[in-house]
Order: C-alpha cells, then sequence, then structure tokens
C-alpha cells in the first residue's frame, strides 16, 4: 500500500500527539516531583511544629510542677506559721488561765482565812454569851436564896408568909437565846413557885411562833413532862444548834456576781 500524504499527515499528527503526551507525562512527573518536595517539606513543618510543641509542653509541664511545688512550700509555710500563732495564742490564753486561777486560789484562801476567824469569835462570842448567862443566872440564884431563906430567930410576920411575889410569863418564839429564856424562865417559875406540871404548862404556853410550831412533833402525853418539852426545845433552839446553823451559813455562803471579797467578809461577819 503507498505511503501516501494523509498517512504523512496522520503519523506527524501522531508523533506530535506522542510528543505532547510525553511533555505531558514530563509535566506530571514534574508536578508529581513538585508535589512530593511539598509533602516533604510539610511533613518536615509539621515535624519541626511537632518538636516545638513537644519542647513547649515540656517547658509547660515544668513549670506546672514549679508552681505546684511553689504553692506546697507556700502552703507548708502557711500551715507553719499558723501553728506557731495557734500555738502562741494557745499559751497566751493557758499563762492568762493559770493567772485568774492562781488569783483565784489566793483569794479563796483568804475567804478560809476569814471565814475561819469569823468562825473563832462566833464561837468566842457564843461562849461569852454562856459565860454572862451562867453569871446571871447564879446571881440570881443567889438572891432567890436570900429572899426564901429568913432565919430562924426573926418572928414570922404573918403578911411575909403569906406573901409570894407573881411575875408574868415570858414567850419564846424561837428567834432568841433559847439559853437566856430558860434563865429567865426558871427564875420566874422559882418566883411563882411553880411546880413541875405547872411549868410544863406554862413553858408551853409561852411559846410563840416557829417554836409553838416545833411542839406539833411532840406526842399530846409528853406535853406535861417538863424534862421532855426543855430536851426537845434545847436540841432545836440550843446553843449547840445555833452553833451548827451558823457554820452552816458560813459554809454555804457563796460571793455573789460583781460583790467584793470586803463586802463578802463584812457580810459573813
Amino acid at each position: 500500500m503507498p505511503w501516501t500524504r494523509a498517512m504523512d499527515e496522520k503519523f506527524e499528527m501522531l508523533l506530535a500527539m506522542m510528543k505532547e503526551m510525553k511533555a505531558g507525562q514530563e509535566e506530571m512527573k514534574a508536578g508529581q516531583e513538585e508535589m512530593k518536595a511539598s509533602q516533604e517539606e510539610m511533613k518536615a513543618g509539621q515535624e519541626e511544629m511537632k518538636a516545638g510543641l513537644e519542647k513547649k509542653m515540656e517547658a509547660g509541664q515544668e513549670r506546672m510542677e514549679q508552681v505546684q511545688e511553689e504553692m506546697k512550700d507556700l502552703i507548708r509555710a502557711g500551715k507553719e506559721e499558723m501553728r506557731t500563732h495557734v500555738e502562741s495564742q494557745v499559751k497566751g490564753i493557758k499563762d492568762h488561765v493559770d493567772g485568774c486561777i492562781g488569783r483565784m486560789e489566793e483569794e479563796v484562801q483568804d475567804v478560809k482565812g476569814k471565814i475561819e476567824e469569823v468562825q473563832g469569835e462566833v464561837h468566842m462570842k457564843i461562849e461569852e454569851v454562856k459565860s454572862k448567862v451562867q453569871e446571871k443566872m447564879s446571881d440570881l440564884e443567889r438572891r432567890l436564896s436570900g429572899l426564901e431563906t429568913r432565919p430562924n430567930n426573926v418572928p414570922a410576920n404573918p403578911e411575909l408568909m403569906y406573901f409570894r411575889p407573881r411575875v408574868k410569863p415570858l414567850t419564846f418564839d424561837g428567834l432568841t437565846s433559847w439559853t437566856v429564856f430558860k434563865t429567865q424562865f426558871n427564875v420566874v417559875s422559882s418566883t411563882n413557885g411553880w411546880t413541875d406540871f405547872v411549868k410544863a404548862s406554862q413553858l408551853v404556853a409561852s411559846l410563840r411562833g416557829s417554836a409553838a410550831e416545833f411542839l406539833q412533833g411532840i406526842p399530846a402525853d409528853k406535853l406535861t413532862g417538863l424534862t421532855t418539852i426543855e430536851k426537845a426545845l434545847e436540841s432545836r433552839f440550843g446553843d449547840s444548834h445555833l452553833t451548827q446553823f451558823y457554820r452552816t451559813e458560813l459554809k454555804t455562803r457563796r460571793q455573789k456576781p460583781g460583790e467584793s471579797l470586803q463586802v463578802l467578809a463584812a457580810d459573813v461577819e
């Protein structure tokens, strides 16, 4: 088959297309190389970025750990400072309390001393009253003996024989001294010439207030016995009962709020 011009044109066209295709492949290859270079560059950038991030993260972690240590140090220092402050405050309070307790103990000892002094004075006064009452009783008994005793060589006077003075009975309310009342009552009963039965009746009739109320504890059939009544009244209103009462009052007396020791001592006295 003869080679024609049309075939030449097609062949040239084919060569041109092959050249163009080859040029496209070269261009594509160059593009691929360029893309590969870009990928390598991007990968290098990523590696660099990753390394930078890791470095920054490590630096941040180190800084965070440093800050945590600093915070721990501050907390420890704060705790130590607080502990020192609290210990100082506690010591100050303890010293103040110890001082107050010491002063209170001194005041208590002072009050105890004054109470003991007052108790001694009360005891001395009670003994003094007893002594004076005994002296008065002895003096009254001597006077009564002088009035009732008449010499045998003196002629009897009818007016003196039948005359006997009458003294008004006394009263006892439990608030005055039983010893003094008993002495006076014995003098009156002796002057009036009462028998024990009459003395018992008069003694019961002379009682007032708490003393009369005290008789409710005595059986009715015992109210005619002078000794029974006197012993009962002695146990309730006698000096021994008053002494115990005063001692109880002194022991139970307490310092009132705002009351000074001087006022307490004066009140106790």
